[in-house]
C-alpha cells in the first residue's frame, strides 16, 4: 500500500508548487486536491460530517490550475482530483483540461470524480440536484468518449454534442485511471458500470469493508481503491490495507508553509515506521 497527500490548497496556505516539491521529496506517490468551485452562504445543505462547515472549504484553489503548477515542478508524484465536482463542469473543457495536465505532466493524472453534496452549489451551476447522477453518469462516458475517439461524440439527455476534434489526448492509454467518490449503493453500481476505482472518504472500517465487498462481487474482481482524508493512525492504515487499499491520501490540514513542511516531514516519519514494521 502506498501514502500520498490529500489536501484543500486554499489562497491562504502553503503554494502548490513548494508543497508538490515538498510531497515527492519526502517519497509520497500523489498529491490528491479538493475542489469547491464557490461555496454559497445559505447552508440547506448540511455539511456530511456534521456541525459547521469547516474554513478551508470556502477558498479552495481551482484543481485543474493547482495540479498544473504541480506538475511543472515534479516529475514522480501522481497528480489526483479528489474529487472533480463533474456535474457542475463542462464536461468538453474538463476533458481537455485533464488532458492537458496528463500530457505536461508525462502520464501522472489520476481523475477523481464525483456529484458533490452541497446542493445549493449545484444549482448555482444549473444542475438539478435530482438528475445528479445521470448527469455524472453522461459526463464521465462522453470524456471517456473524448479522450479516446478523433473526432469524437456523444448523445446523452444531459450532455449531448456532434463530431468534434478535442486535443491534446492523454498521455496514458486508453485513458487515465478513473475513480469515482461517494457512499452509497448508487456508488457502488457506478463503479462497476464505468470499471473505475473507488475513492472513499475515511469511513469506519465495517462502512468500508461493505462497500468493498459490494463492488467486487458486482465486478467480479478487485476493484482499485484510494482515500481521501485518511486521518494519521497506523491502526487505520492496517485496516484499510486489509481490506485492499493500494493509497491512502493522508490528510494534510490546510495551514502556512512551515506548519504544512513540518506536519510532512511528521508523516513520513510515521510512513517509514508503518512499512518497517515498528
Amino acid at each position: 500500500m502506498k501514502f500520498g497527500i490529500s489536501t484543500f490548497v486554499d489562497d491562504d496556505t502553503i503554494d502548490p508548487a513548494t508543497l508538490a516539491r515538498a510531497i515527492e521529496e519526502r517519497g509520497f506517490v500523489s498529491l490528491v486536491v479538493a475542489e469547491h468551485s464557490h461555496i454559497p452562504v445559505s447552508r440547506e445543505s448540511p455539511y456530511p460530517s456534521g456541525g459547521d462547515l469547516p474554513s478551508y472549504y470556502y477558498n479552495t484553489l481551482d484543481p485543474f490550475v493547482t495540479l498544473a503548477a504541480a506538475a511543472a515542478v515534479t516529475s514522480e508524484i501522481e497528480l489526483f482530483t479528489g474529487v472533480t465536482l463533474l456535474i457542475q463542469r463542462d464536461p468538453i473543457h474538463t476533458a481537455k483540461e485533464a488532458a492537458s495536465i496528463d500530457l505536461i505532466s508525462g502520464g501522472r493524472f489520476v481523475f477523481g470524480v464525483g456529484a458533490g453534496w452541497n446542493l445549493e452549489e449545484m444549482r448555482d451551476h444549473g444542475t438539478d440536484p435530482k438528475t445528479r447522477g445521470a448527469r455524472l453518469d453522461e459526463s464521465i462516458e462522453a470524456i471517456k468518449a473524448l479522450w479516446t475517439a478523433e473526432p469524437a461524440e456523444y448523445h446523452g439527455k444531459h450532455i449531448d454534442f456532434e463530431l468534434s476534434y478535442c486535443r491534446p489526448k492523454p498521455v496514458q492509454k486508453p485513458h487515465p485511471p478513473i475513480y469515482i467518490g461517494g457512499n452509497s449503493d448508487a456508488t457502488v453500481k457506478r463503479v462497476i458500470r464505468h470499471g473505475a476505482g473507488w475513492i472513499s472518504n475515511p469511513l469506519p472500517r465495517d462502512v468500508l469493508a461493505q462497500r468493498v465487498g459490494q463492488m467486487r462481487e458486482g465486478a467480479g474482481h478487485d476493484v482499485p481503491l484510494a482515500m481521501f482524508g485518511t486521518p494519521i493512525d497506523a491502526d487505520y492504515w492496517r485496516a484499510a490495507e486489509d481490506l485492499g487499499f493500494g493509497q491512502l491520501g493522508l490528510f494534510l490540514p490546510s495551514v502556512g508553509t512551515d506548519e504544512s513542511l513540518r506536519l510532512l516531514d511528521e508523516f513520513a516519519a510515521r510512513v517509514e515506521q508503518y512499512q518497517s514494521g515498528a
